[in-house]
């Protein structure tokens, strides 16, 4: 239920305070005065030489006394700073005209601005005030000191002074966005605050918390509505086990980029992070200390990677207390599935020596090794491959390098020998039941039935293509596929064949890949975006794609080439579906000749859409909305972080009929 209304108050000690500033909005000083006088700011700033005391010619108007208040100088809604500002109290000792001098110092700032004021002759009254002139202002850092000089050039009185200790508190902004509220506080990195939300009731009350919302960090404050009142603190779940267990399940890691990520969690506690590399098949994850390290963690404060590239078996494991608490593989989203690939870690020692192991499940072996591990056997070719260039290296220093090398090659030359066994049996049992005729229709039968237990087992073919609009939504389709991964399929994205794709060319690799696609009874899948449409429809209006700003990689573009006559010749239905994400683009975008086949929006309709991927004559199983509600767990992250990135509201990204956060439920 929304809350109409809430008060605010900052806690800090046993005195809490509310402060409460004007803003000022812009970058430049100013100056008024009351009504009557007439005054200017000069352009900069001048020395701050108050010089002797001179005897007036005549009357003077001089400064009789100094007032300052606190504000807030804003560039943006949150970009404020504090600042002091400063108003001069003037009376006529002589002449009509004065120019007055501020005066700031406070550590290791100091200014001097001059003020001209001019008083009319009508309200020139000996002795008397004339009215004051307000200078805005002199910015100032919290906690600090600042005295305040105010004299006329020439000095012809003893100057005013005036000074003043800034309150050390943080100052708030609450802004709203939507159905949120952001309060943004300003306080320093060393500088400890509470905060309590209270409702403004009478009598008795009973409130209830949530049990997932309870976090050591979490206090309670109460205290009557009245002056001067006594208020009571008490912060009970610090040691709580279930407050710190609610933590952890908070916590999450976000990748920023490359090398840079952040681990973010509502309170602030100790932890230490460490790079591990996760191998498939359920072993646990290696923590890759040495060579690397453990490093201290702060909450919210982005810290770096020292990699040279990023690798889906490369993971961040968090511990606290010596107990594993979070481990996320933050690179399988963008980079694909863990792959089965062996890390080499190489030390290097004195006089250029190095040696090199294999990290396995029973520890790093040496190569070359004659140990009876996969590694150890493949030693020889691993060392080939690290020297031909093969291996990617993933981390480089003076005392060694990490590099990761693909075994794929060598698992397929095993199950190359492996089929060849199976065809000479297939061979041999054929030429037996040639030799028993009666027996032979049985044994076919028997024989067909398990090739299509096969190939239900390894699942229907689904090649994924999209256009690369940016690299958020290259994440958030990297996602899709890796969850799409963990279903009965064999997804093809362009994503993981980056090396292929280079090499064959754009164009090249979609037509195997389609081909293969199609002649294994696939599923071709457009996953539409802005971006796809805008291709799609340049290619319905020219009939060809011109070189433009899109990158090497972008298969989509290539595609259409041959998308569109298994389209226009009524060959799509069947073997082709559609796409779209919900809040990014609304079905109706996608232009009609493509909505001759089913079009899902995701993740609303996921349920529908993996049933379009099955194969064509599976029957509808029991599980299809269990699969679809582990398919929207994997894709939930991805999506929140691509429409509410870290630190900004979430952005309007859709085109198109409905599209725009909230909008269309693809129904």
């Amino acid at each position: 239920m929304p809350v109409p209304w809430f008060l605010l108050s900052l806690a800090l000690g046993r005195s809490p305070v509310v402060l409460s500033l004007e803003r000022l909005v812009g970058p430049q000083d100013a100056t008024h005065c009351s009504p009557g006088l007439s005054c200017r700011l000069w352009d900069s700033d001048i020395l701050c030489l108050p010089g002797d005391i001179v005897p007036a010619p005549g009357p003077v108007l001089a400064p009789t006394h100094l007032q300052t208040e606190l504000v807030l100088r804003c560039q943006k809604e949150t970009d404020c700073d504090l600042c002091l500002r400063v108003a001069v109290h003037l009376a006529v000792h002589a002449s009509l005209q004065a120019q007055v001098v501020l005066s700031f110092q406070a550590y290791p700032t100091a200014r001097c601005v001059l003020l001209e004021v001019q008083v009319p002759a009508a309200l020139v009254q000996f002795g008397q005030s004339v009215g004051s002139v307000v200078y805005d202002c002199f910015e100032a850092a919290l906690g600090s000191e600042v005295r305040i000089w105010s004299y006329t050039q020439p000095r012809y009185e003893k100057e005013l002074n005036h000074t003043q200790q800034l309150p050390a508190l943080p100052w708030l902004n609450v802004s709203a966005d939507g159905d949120n509220v952001h309060l943004v506080l300003n306080v320093s990195e060393e500088q400890h605050f509470g905060l309590s939300l209270y409702w403004n009731q009478t009598g008795p009350q009973i409130i209830t918390l949530n049990h997932t919302d309870l976090v050591p960090c979490l206090c309670i404050q109460v205290w009557p509505l009245e002056p001067d009142s006594v208020r009571t603190n008490i912060c009970p779940f610090r040691e709580d086990p279930r407050a710190h267990q609610n933590l952890w399940q908070a916590a999450r890691l976000q990748l920023l980029t490359l090398q840079s990520w952040l681990l973010d969690a509502p309170c602030s506690l100790p932890a230490e992070a460490a790079l591990c590399w996760r191998a498939p098949g359920g072993d646990p994850c290696q923590p890759l200390v040495p060579p690397l390290s453990w490093e201290n963690v702060t909450v919210d404060k982005v810290l770096e990677f020292p990699l040279l590239k990023g690798h889906p078996n490369l993971c961040v494991q968090v511990n606290s207390s010596e107990k594993l608490q979070l481990q996320e593989c933050l690179w399988a989203d963008s980079l694909g599935p863990l792959k089965d690939d062996v890390l080499l870690l190489e030390t290097r020692g004195p006089q250029d020596n190095r040696s090199l192991c294999a990290l396995e499940p029973s520890g790093c072996t040496s190569l070359p090794s004659k140990a009876s591990t996969r590694a150890a056997r493949l030693g020889e070719y691993l060392l080939q491959d690290l020297q031909s260039g093969q291996c990617l290296q993933l981390w480089d220093d003076d005392l060694g390098a990490l590099w990761a090398c693909p075994m794929d090659k060598y698992i397929h030359k095993r199950w190359a020998l492996v089929w060849l066994a199976c065809l000479l049996f297939a061979a041999a049992l054929s030429l037996i039941l040639l030799l028993k005729k009666d027996h032979a229709k049985g044994w076919l039968r028997l024989l067909k039935q398990d090739v299509r237990s096969g190939a239900a087992a390894r699942g229907r073919a689904a090649l994924l293509l999209y256009s690369a609009d940016d690299s958020g939504f290259e994440r958030l389709v990297g996602a899709l596929a890796s969850a799409l991964c963990q279903l009965p399929l064999r997804v093809a994205v362009d994503l993981w064949s980056r090396r292929e794709l280079s090499a064959q060319g754009p164009v090249a690799w979609f037509h195997a890949q389609r081909r293969q696609t199609l002649q294994e009874g696939g599923v071709v899948v457009l996953l539409f975006s802005p971006g796809a449409v805008a291709l799609c429809s340049e290619w319905l209006q020219d009939g060809v794609s011109g070189p433009g700003a899109h990158g090497p990689h972008d298969a989509f573009r290539a595609s259409l080439s041959c998308v569109l006559p298994d389209f226009l010749q009524g060959r799509a239905p069947g073997s082709y579906v559609g796409a779209c994400f919900d809040r990014l683009l609304h079905p109706d975008a996608v232009p009609a000749l493509f909505r001759t086949v089913p079009v899902f929006t995701l993740p609303s309709q996921l349920p529908d859409f993996l049933g379009a991927l099955q194969q064509p004559r599976a029957p509808r199983s029991g599980r299809l909305q269990e699969r679809a509600e582990q398919v929207s767990r994997a894709l939930q992250p991805a999506l929140d972080s691509y429409f509410h990135p870290p630190g900004t509201p979430a952005p309007g990204r859709g085109v198109g009929p409905g599209a725009g956060p909230g909008a269309g439920d693809g129904t």
